[in-house]
């Protein structure tokens, strides 16, 4: 379908992730598994982190609220995805791509600022642990994240309005299966240059400052984990920081791929794998990371499940 000109748009097609319908069929019920254990698993987690006071704690208040961001994520692209592969035509009105890319981008930069807030928290928690519970209060814990939100809705409100001031003039089929920036900058056919520029510079912004935080952070824990006499207690350090490295790692490596390459090197299949990555698997990873490397986590679940398998 083609158009002539933006006003007449109302809507796009997603090629998707495949056309053939039994592979569709297939991809259905694996992302159907992989969306139904990411919703539950973190919703576990925060349903345990809220229920066990042993873990009422500035490290897992940030991780329930990971878990959250999570959640959230994965919701504004699993369930269309989910009901694309069992529809011949993949359509999505144009307003709700418009919601669609906001919301994504939106949790996407407070996932990658909660990963930088939960770094500093270690930092503060190993290098200065007099000084945790003051450093570290229930105000500070609260602003951090609300500042981490407010960044990420102000973030993809500006990505959002500068995408979808473009003409979509030549055709309106979007070979993805979500409305992201690089698929639809490749779309257009107006000058993106400015765009490619505004997500340079503000998504540059946001995964910089995590990443920085993330790299200062473990420099001085690695050094105060060094100096540690104790053999037992750099290996506790160690595992307690082992979980947050591997997530920060899988998530932005994946980041830096989608995004931080000029739009003549996108490859779009290549990129839809990538997005199907960041966007599914990893919602899905996070919780499992932290709880099977967790013995707080394991203990609580260990707990819950004994209440409720022997009451009383």
């Amino acid at each position: 379908m083609t158009f002539e000109n933006f006003t007449m748009l109302t809507e796009f097609v997603f090629l998707g992730l495949s056309g053939r319908q039994d592979v569709q069929q297939g991809l259905f019920a694996l992302f159907f598994l992989v969306y139904g254990i990411t919703v539950i698993a973190n919703l576990g987690m925060v349903i345990l982190i809220k229920l066990d006071s042993r873990l009422h704690t500035p490290m897992y208040y940030f991780l329930s609220n990971l878990s959250f961001c999570d959640i959230c994520y994965s919701s504004t692209v699993s369930p269309k995805m989910l009901a694309d592969f069992l529809s011949k035509e993949k359509r999505i009105p144009y307003n709700l791509c418009a919601v669609q890319m906001y919301f994504f981008g939106a949790f996407a930069d407070v996932e990658c600022l909660m990963l930088a807030v939960m770094a500093y928290d270690r930092y503060v928690a190993i290098c200065n642990p007099l000084l945790y519970t003051i450093a570290m209060s229930k105000k500070l814990c609260i602003q951090l994240v609300a500042v981490a939100y407010a960044i990420g809705l102000v973030d993809s409100a500006i990505h959002t309005s500068c995408t979808f001031r473009l003409s979509f003039c030549n055709s309106n089929v979007i070979n993805h299966f979500f409305c992201d920036i690089p698929p639809l900058l490749a779309l257009s056919c107006s000058d993106t240059s400015i765009n490619e520029i505004v997500m340079f510079t503000f998504i540059g912004c946001v995964v910089g400052i995590s990443i920085v935080t993330v790299l200062l952070s473990y420099c001085y824990i690695i050094a105060t984990i060094c100096r540690m006499n104790s053999a037992e207690g750099r290996h506790k350090a160690f595992s307690t920081c082992a979980s947050h490295l591997m997530a920060v790692a899988i998530f932005h490596g994946t980041l830096l791929f989608m995004y931080f390459r000029p739009s003549s090197s996108y490859s779009m299949d290549t990129d839809k794998m990538a997005s199907v990555f960041y966007t599914v698997v990893i919602p899905m990873l996070n919780p499992l990371i932290y709880s099977l490397r967790n013995k707080d986590v394991k203990g609580a679940l260990k707990k819950a499940i004994n209440i409720n398998l022997w009451p009383g």
